[in-house]
């Protein structure tokens, strides 16, 4: 099993048991802020199986009908992830502010432990998605790994609001609510970012210079190159396909300028990773 699909996995394991403690903790505590942070877990565990399936079918090689791999699946699912998200923000706000009418305890102050172990589970799982989803160069692991963060700032707020009402339930008896509120408007949020970057990645948005000046490095470094003229990068899934137009000696024969290019696309490969393959196209040098 890959790394990323390894840490999907964990990501499902814990967000699973910390939906459970809170919505169990919430229900019997009688706090909304608490229960609604808990379906937010909930949905964690719904995202994270998306993404390990989309991790599971990226891995497949490429074959005669997907000349370029399956690596997109890879990046719908995290675009699915944050369209999930922004629903899940909805339904939230939704159930927050649907009973803030009704009469009710103040809540237990046990639920405050459930939240806190939350926000120190999630910080350690987002700091382990981000890093391997930019390991990998995953849009969904990365995705998942935002999920977690708002996970911690859902948690964060929670325990805010849940602190103001058992320290005055008189005057902050609502604020428990209005908690359940603001983590719904973090989920929304954090759902419209996520699917914004996915769909740039779909719609073959050019990657950033970071990504794109080693590229144009190591083919000047290749003898018989006198340039780059045109470079272009676009990704499929986990790593990117380029496409260079490769400037050399006009008086160059077509066998050694096509060997050139060759050299061009093995090096390429060789020293980035994340490069999956290289379209080279020569052109004579002015």
């Amino acid at each position: 099993m890959q790394i990323g699909q390894r840490v999907a996995l964990a990501g499902i394991l814990v967000s699973g048991s910390l939906a459970v403690i809170k919505i169990l903790a919430g229900l019997a505590g009688h706090s909304t802020a608490t229960v609604a942070d808990g379906l937010e877990s909930a949905g964690d565990v719904v995202a994270s199986g998306v993404v390990f399936l989309g991790l599971t079918l990226a891995a497949k090689p490429a074959d005669e009908n997907h000349p370029y791999g399956h690596g997109r699946v890879e990046t719908l699912t995290g675009l699915l992830v944050g369209m999930f998200l922004a629903a899940a923000g909805v339904l939230i706000c939704y159930r927050s502010l649907g009973n803030i009418h009704l009469t009710h305890p103040p809540p237990a102050r046990y639920v405050l432990a459930a939240l806190a172990a939350s926000a120190v589970a999630k910080s350690f799982l987002s700091y382990i998605k981000f890093h391997y989803g930019r390991k990998i160069h995953s849009a969904a692991l990365v995705a998942d790994a935002w999920n977690d963060c708002v996970d911690i700032l859902s948690a964060l707020t929670a325990l805010l609001a849940v602190g103001l009402t058992l320290a005055d339930p008189e005057h902050f008896l609502l604020a428990d609510h209005w908690g359940g509120f603001a983590v719904g408007l973090i989920v929304i949020f954090t759902g419209l970012r996520v699917s914004r970057d996915t769909a740039l990645q779909l719609m073959d948005t050019m990657p950033d210079d970071s990504l794109m000046e080693p590229i144009r490095k190591v083919a000047l470094s290749v003898a018989g190159v006198r340039g780059v003229e045109k470079l272009y990068a676009r990704k499929t899934g986990l790593r990117y396909h380029v496409d260079l137009h490769l400037e050399v000696d006009p008086e160059m024969t077509v066998r050694r300028s096509h060997d050139i290019a060759t050299d061009v696309r093995i090096q390429i490969k060789e020293t980035l990773n994340w490069v999956a393959d290289v379209l080279v196209h020569v052109e004579p040098a002015p």
